[in-house]
């Protein structure tokens, strides 16, 4: 098959895949995803980060404190792998930048050269229409530049979401991986985080806000009947990505 051919034959091969793909769900919503084990997920892999000098640990005779505890009392919060965290997702961003700009330059340029070693008595013999030796070269040049930009965004996100510490870092910070999904009639959202927490951000409920997540990778997005109507077709994506105008 000739390559032109093939290049032709892509966007119906791309159609009938998501036709299939969208004809198999017909009269069903769309399908959760299984709880599995976020480390054996394809793709992941353990988190490595700066970690400060390490502190020979001391030991208290007679006494009940136990370095590292906060509380006589056994304490709720995540501090193992294994352990649930809720991070709650308070995210209220607004952002609006305008820029103007205007530019104009102008240029004239003339020189002439009325007298040449008397070799201006000849210009008729080499050049075929009289010319006047003293306006020989004349330019002009004109330009202008007007330039608007506008970006005004606003988004707002509120949700609480159960992560799971999936490692603990040696200075005792820990990795959190979350996920949760909801489904309204043939709407799935899905939301997922990641990032590293520090005990101390933990609060006596067992939750921490997303602001204190380093490293934090924050998704929110849904797939569905309206998603669908929503997402352009797979023809007008191909002639979007090659079209240069």
């Amino acid at each position: 098959m000739r390559p032109h051919v093939a290049l032709l034959l892509l966007p119906l091969a791309l159609s009938a895949c998501g036709t299939a793909e969208a004809l198999s769900r017909i009269g069903r919503p769309p399908p959760m995803a299984p709880i599995t084990d976020p480390t054996r997920v394809a793709g992941w892999r353990p988190v490595s980060m700066p970690m400060p000098g390490t502190q020979d640990a001391y030991a208290s005779p007679n006494s009940l404190w136990r370095q590292g505890s906060r509380t006589f009392l056994r304490d709720q919060r995540a501090a193992a792998v294994g352990d649930i965290v809720t991070v709650l997702v308070s995210i209220a961003d607004e952002a609006q930048l305008a820029n103007n700009s205007d530019r104009t330059r102008s240029g004239s340029e003339s020189m002439g050269i009325p007298q040449l070693l008397g070799l201006q008595t000849s210009y008729a013999r080499v050049f075929p229409v009289p010319i006047d030796p003293s306006r020989l070269v004349e330019a002009t040049s004109d330009s202008s530049t007007t330039g608007q930009g506008r970006i005004r965004r606003n988004e707002t996100v509120t949700m609480r979401v159960a992560a799971t510490v999936t490692q603990l870092l040696p200075n005792g910070n820990m990795v959190v991986d979350g996920r949760q999904q909801v489904r309204v009639n043939s709407e799935l959202r899905d939301l997922t985080l990641a990032g590293v927490i520090r005990p101390q951000d933990i609060a006596s409920d067992n939750t921490v806000r997303h602001d204190r997540l380093a490293e934090a990778r924050i998704t929110y997005g849904g797939r569905g009947t309206v998603s669908d109507v929503q997402t352009p077709r797979y023809g007008q994506q191909v002639l979007d990505a090659i079209l240069p105008f």
